[in-house]
């Protein structure tokens, strides 16, 4: 009798061994990929697949436990699994997607919540797909703009450091060897030159510094950040762009979240929320306000001097006619068209603008170092 409750004693210890080994393992590599941040990529391929699925009749968690499966192992597929977990125990999609914010903004859980209480969450994944892909798209074309003119910009910059701090102090020797006048314009170079070799650590470390306090005081908030965020929307020709794809973006959050059924302060709160802008960001929530004690969203917004009239007469005539969430998303369109425009006209401006700084500066180098030289041999011609 003994040894059969020994027996059966040992059998839950045996399972700890290899098998239960296993599943510690997989817990432990569960955790580890649920802290790290799943990809934008990611989460709007995931979102086509579950509208998909929805559409096609499929229970959500039957369709989330296909996902799972399907999933490489990742941060996304850590995620799937515990909203299959959440949900099989009856908690609301949305209420699990809340839970993880590094895949799930306020704006995609807002709309899932829209969507579930509305009976039509496949339409509403759906547009959070199309929302995102946007987003991405542009954001692609940003970044691929950006590649030539900052490789342009990278070697430009490490040729001047190279001329200043190598070429020109060897010109500098031999000119002061044979003790001749140097032009005015060579006595500034030489000087710019002496300045960054011998106060390098200034030349180079006081602009990290810089940097690195500008990011400290970013990451802080406060009036600093209002400022610079103010500053950025009155820069000429870039402020306008900026000022532009800021509006696009909450405009079409916030049309997005009305389409889904959204209240509008709820909207309102999401959209201020993912501005990305302070100067915003307070527009917003004074507009918030305003509609809080029960007046339309139109006249705030006017008296923001964040919006232009365009956008206020659209959000007018969309109060009036009840069809508000297709005019903010009309205006996103026509905003994030122009934004579009501007960016390949300005990166077009961009390149040659940079050949021409770069060309200027080897030909002001050359005239500075070549102009003594001149002077030096038609002076041994002349003896």
């Amino acid at each position: 009798m003994a040894k059969k409750l020994q027996r059966n004693v040992a059998r839950p210890r045996a399972a700890q061994g290899p098998a239960g080994a296993t599943e510690r393992l997989a817990s432990d590599r569960g955790a580890r990929q649920k802290g790290r941040r799943v990809s934008g990529q990611a989460v709007t391929e995931f979102t086509i697949q579950l509208a998909t699925l929805i559409r096609a009749g499929i229970p959500v968690v039957r369709a989330l436990k296909v996902l799972e499966g399907q999933t490489a192992e990742g941060p996304l597929k850590a995620v799937v699994g515990e909203l299959v977990a959440d949900v099989s125990s009856g908690t609301p999609l949305s209420e699990s997607m809340a839970k993880h914010g590094r895949a799930f903004d306020p704006l995609y859980t807002s709309m899932i919540r829209a969507g579930e209480s509305g009976g039509v969450l496949d339409l509403v994944l759906n547009r959070i797909a199309g929302f995102r892909a946007r987003a991405a798209e542009l954001r692609s074309k940003v970044t691929g703009a950006l590649i030539y003119p900052s490789v342009v910009l990278v070697v430009a910059l490490l040729v001047i450091a190279v001329v200043v701090v190598w070429v020109i102090p060897r010109f500098s020797e031999v000119f002061r060897s044979f003790g001749i006048a140097l032009p005015t314009v060579t006595n500034v170079l030489l000087t710019v030159s002496d300045t960054v070799v011998l106060y390098w650590y200034l030349v180079f470390g006081l602009p990290v510094v810089l940097f690195v306090l500008h990011v400290l005081a970013m990451a802080r908030g406060g009036r600093y950040r209002f400022f610079v965020h103010g500053l950025k929307l009155r820069l000429p020709l870039l402020g306008t762009v900026l000022s532009q794809s800021y509006v696009a973006a909450f405009a079409r959050t916030f049309g997005t979240l009305v389409q889904a059924g959204v209240p509008h302060l709820d909207a309102l709160a999401i959209s201020r929320d993912t501005t990305g802008n302070d100067v915003l960001y307070a527009a917003i929530e004074d507009v918030r306000r305003v509609v809080r004690e029960g007046e339309g969203i139109a006249r705030p917004m006017s008296e923001s001097g964040v919006f232009d009239n365009l956008v206020v007469s659209m959000v007018e005539v969309g109060e009036q006619t009840g069809e508000l969430d297709r005019m903010l998303l009309e205006v996103a369109d026509a905003y994030d068209a122009q934004v579009t425009r501007k960016i390949d006209a300005f990166f077009k401006v961009l390149e040659p603008a940079l050949l021409v700084v770069i060309a200027a500066f080897v030909g002001f180098v050359v005239v500075a170092l070549f102009l003594p030289l001149l002077s030096l041999m038609q002076g041994i011609g002349g003896s």
